[in-house]
């Protein structure tokens, strides 16, 4: 295809729906027929551009013409109540159902990785004297030491705010630095990890594994589900720009980049919940047993959650992407 031809053939038609479109809504029954039929007209034109000659300049141009003229056509659409039920009873939970071989086995492994971060500190003293001096250990360690003040050194709601910022910003990390090929993910995942292996290995070695397992259980279990289903979409965010399979590589990102969008809420919205206990219920006055039975019935219910709820929404063809009418139109990629 030879371009300026192509283009000298047609730019008086794109020309016409840019008028079209300044003219807003002054448009005769007729003059909207036409809208239409220039939108339809242009966004095939478009698709030819950058299957065949793609042209930085034309494309622009004509990207933002069908656009314009997308929004002027279907109608812009605010967000309602409904989309935000869909989101919390089919989209949320069906994109972490979805992602379920990625951050089951992330969180499988990470898990694993602690626990023998845990035990290597823990048998070996001489880790122990690189992390710090015997007696910060022992004041860390002790009972009512910095491991148990931790929980109760601020009063519990302001508490609660600041763990659900800081595990909320983690989550968004990981989601957001997946597109650059999954390294950044596993160094914030890593990090976790380590804490929480230090932790472990400090707490046995002084043998108070069972406080220590007391204090991070209420909250815990939920919090790192939420933060390995984070990575497990980093990564899988990562792959995508990697191997983006039958899809265009920006088709496949802009996909998978609008599901983790929507991931990012709802695990902020999870990682409220887990805020909450963490403020509220590990430092309180409960039985050990009731505050790791409070932990576990979050966790159940955020498993129920997704394997029932999102099970069912995935199997019916939800995805966690915005509904068709908010995407962009896909255009069609040369063979």
């Amino acid at each position: 295809m030879d371009l300026d031809v192509f283009v000298t053939a047609h730019r008086a038609e794109w020309d016409r729906l840019e008028h079209l479109l300044h003219r807003g809504r002054r448009l005769s029954g007729a003059e909207a027929d036409e809208l239409v039929a220039l939108y339809q007209r242009t966004a095939t034109h478009l698709s030819l551009i950058q299957s065949i000659a793609p042209d930085p300049m034309i494309t622009t141009r004509l990207t933002q013409l069908v656009a314009r003229a997308r929004a002027t056509v279907t109608g812009a659409r605010r967000a309602t109540w409904r989309d935000a039920a869909r989101f919390l009873t089919a989209g949320f939970p069906a994109a972490v159902y979805r992602s379920r071989y990625w951050w089951i086995p992330t969180a499988v492994l990470s898990t694993l990785l602690a626990a023998v971060i845990g035990w290597w500190i823990g048998a070996h003293p001489e880790i122990q004297s690189a992390i710090g001096a015997p007696d910060e250990l022992r004041q860390m360690t002790r009972p009512g030491g910095e491991y148990e003040t931790y929980y109760s050194s601020h009063p519990a709601a302001s508490f609660a705010a600041q763990v659900w910022t800081n595990n909320a910003q983690a989550a968004a990390m990981c989601l957001v630095l997946g597109a650059f090929l999954c390294l950044p993910v596993i160094a914030v995942l890593f990090v976790n990890v380590l804490n929480l292996g230090v932790g472990i290995g400090l707490m046995s070695s002084a043998g108070r594994l069972d406080t220590f397992l007391g204090l991070i259980l209420p909250h815990g279990l939920l919090e790192l589900t939420a933060v390995f289903v984070a990575a497990g979409t980093g990564l899988r965010l990562g792959w995508t720009l990697i191997d983006p399979g039958p899809y265009s590589r920006r088709a496949a990102m802009a996909q998978q980049g609008r599901a983790a969008l929507g991931m990012a809420i709802g695990l902020a919205l999870v990682l409220f919940v887990s805020g909450v206990i963490e403020g509220f219920v590990t430092p309180s006055g409960l039985p050990t047993w009731a505050r790791i039975a409070i932990g576990i019935a979050a966790e159940l219910a955020f498993l129920f959650y997704v394997y029932i709820l999102g099970g069912r929404a995935a199997r019916a063809g939800e995805t966690g992407d915005v509904e068709a009418l908010d995407r962009s139109a896909e255009l069609p990629t040369a063979a």
